[in-house]
């Protein structure tokens, strides 16, 4: 992958080791939530990205531009490849069973991806200090051999389940805990 990108892990920072109970290579791995405009296969316009563990600290995903997806006639809309290299390189948390969230992410857009069009994304994890766990990810047109057409690079913080759980609306709480929702605290 190549360096048009400036976000980089500081001096210092280490690979972090694959978690032992981390997903083999090749397996498909699962939506975080069903409605999730980046991989939820429940939302009517969403993506749809598919994502899989793949060797060392590294995943492959794919999506479909679809007719929702454009934004100049015919092309994808930027925000949204940008929304799915986020949805790609989060999905290299299943790598190292962390909870985590973007803290920034760059996209470089190197050509332009056609409604119709499936783009092929490779991710991995290039380094990380303390919560901070950096990424990179470039994603191919037409196949896993064809032309770059766009790159992307990521922070993100680990954070305690908790920071999902007190953001949830009352309703998803209620469907994890039932009628005993703890009362949670909504962090600022």
């Amino acid at each position: 992958m190549s360096r048009r990108l400036s976000i980089e892990p500081p001096a210092g920072a280490k690979v972090p080791p694959r978690h032992p109970q981390a997903p083999v290579p090749g397996t498909l791995l699962g939506s975080h939530n069903q409605d999730c405009f980046g991989c939820g296969a429940s939302h009517p316009t969403g993506l749809h990205l598919t994502a899989y563990a793949a060797e060392g600290m590294t995943i492959t995903a794919k999506f479909t531009v679809g007719e929702h997806h454009q934004g100049a006639p015919g092309l994808a809309h930027g925000g949204l490849l940008s929304c799915a290299f986020d949805e790609a390189l989060g999905k290299l948390m299943w790598l190292v069973r962390a909870p985590a969230v973007t803290g920034k992410l760059e996209t470089s857009f190197l050509m332009p991806v056609q409604v119709g069009k499936t783009l092929y994304i490779t991710a991995e994890i290039i380094g990380q200090e303390g919560r901070k766990i950096y990424c990179r990810a470039e994603g191919k047109i037409g196949s896993t051999e064809g032309p770059v057409a766009v790159e992307a690079a990521a922070i993100f913080i680990t954070v305690p389940l908790e920071h999902f759980i007190d953001n949830a609306p009352e309703r998803y709480r209620a469907s994890l805990f039932g009628s005993a929702a703890p009362e949670l605290e909504i962090n600022p």
